[in-house]
């Protein structure tokens, strides 16, 4: 009886120290596609470059290029920004489709 008791306290014990990786482990998931130019040309500097490196993964994958070139990069990003700085209700990702983007 004893010895039941001491191992229920120490499961009971024990559970805050199981549940802490579950929630150290909590993931965000966002709509990339719903996300407006107006919101991405308001992003903050850090957060604006991350989100430009994926959309540029994105569509690199999406044209089947297997290769980075950082200056184009740089004006691709660029070429987005000017685009959506003029249509800031359009979805970045149709934006990406009417915005000149450099191979």
């Amino acid at each position: 009886m004893r010895s039941g008791l001491i191992c229920l306290t120490f499961v009971i014990s024990m559970i805050p120290v199981v549940m802490i990786p579950v929630a150290a482990n909590a993931q965000l998931t966002i709509d990339m596609g719903s996300i407006t130019c107006g919101q991405y040309v308001a992003m903050p500097p850090e957060q604006s470059a991350k989100f430009s490196a994926w959309m540029s993964g994105w569509f690199s994958f999406q044209s089947n290029k297997q290769y980075v070139d950082l200056v184009a990069h740089q004006k691709n990003i660029a070429s987005v920004k000017a685009c959506c700085s003029y249509h800031p209700d359009e979805r970045v990702m149709t934006g990406l489709k009417n915005a000149y983007v450099v191979n």
